[in-house]
């Protein structure tokens, strides 16, 4: 997999997407992250990527010019999946969008900055729009870095135990039961007996009792998509 991420500033995620799964990604062939200035595709001697918005509406506005050389730069040297530009409005990312996207070979984010992009960015150069909630954020880069985190590590073999992706939260419309650890006792708090009993079919019904009850009560809206 490879993630290109077009943003006004790179060095707010180099260090980020560097690390951690992502870093361990890269070491092993399994993902590329590849971040972009934008600066870098605009013909202003000063570099400007931003103007006044028609209208006379408060706030600047990305331009449609580096974008576009942007992305058509990087498309003259590979093909494609999903161009994505992420913005509040845009559908909500879950973790069934991060799972279809996780199957994607080239993917570009185009993290937004000031007031917004150019409507005809997204009118002609975009083929998905993401949000990663209802806010608003001073740019794009944040979820940027969070598309990217919650995909490339459901990538097979990211993750040693690629069972441990798939008993993650939201997989199957629930959420995630407890989990403990050792001590089996701390402080007089101890840990499920079934969860010591060794008997697997008690403990994977327990457990699914457990997700379902914490998502009646915590995220009971996650239960209308398994009608």
């Amino acid at each position: 997999m490879r993630i290109d991420i077009i943003t006004v500033l790179p060095e707010m995620l180099e260090g980020f997407l560097h690390e951690s799964i992502l870093a361990r990604a890269e070491k092993k062939g399994l993902a590329t992250i590849c971040l972009h200035n934008l600066r870098d595709y605009t013909l202003d001697k000063w570099r400007r990527v931003d103007d006044y918005p028609f209208g006379g509406q408060a706030g600047m506005v990305m331009q449609i010019e580096p974008i576009d050389r942007a992305i058509t730069a990087l498309k003259a040297e590979r093909d494609y999946d999903e161009v994505i530009f992420v913005s509040p409005d845009g559908e909500q990312f879950n973790q069934h969008v991060a799972n279809d996207l996780s199957m994607k070979k080239n993917i570009i984010i185009l993290a937004g900055h000031y007031k917004g992009v150019d409507q005809r960015v997204r009118d002609h150069l975009i083929t998905r729009e993401i949000s990663v909630g209802d806010y608003v954020l001073t740019g794009g880069e944040l979820p940027a870095a969070i598309i990217s985190d919650a995909i490339v590590r459901l990538v097979p073999g990211v993750i040693s135990d690629d069972q441990s992706a798939l008993s993650d939260c939201y997989q199957d419309d629930m959420l995630a039961a407890p989990i403990y650890t050792r001590p089996r006792e701390y402080k007089g708090w101890k840990v499920p007996d079934i969860l010591l009993s060794g008997n697997e079919a008690k403990i994977r019904q327990w457990e699914f009792d457990q997700a379902m009850e914490r998502t009646k009560r915590l995220r009971p809206d996650l239960l209308k998509n398994k009608d």
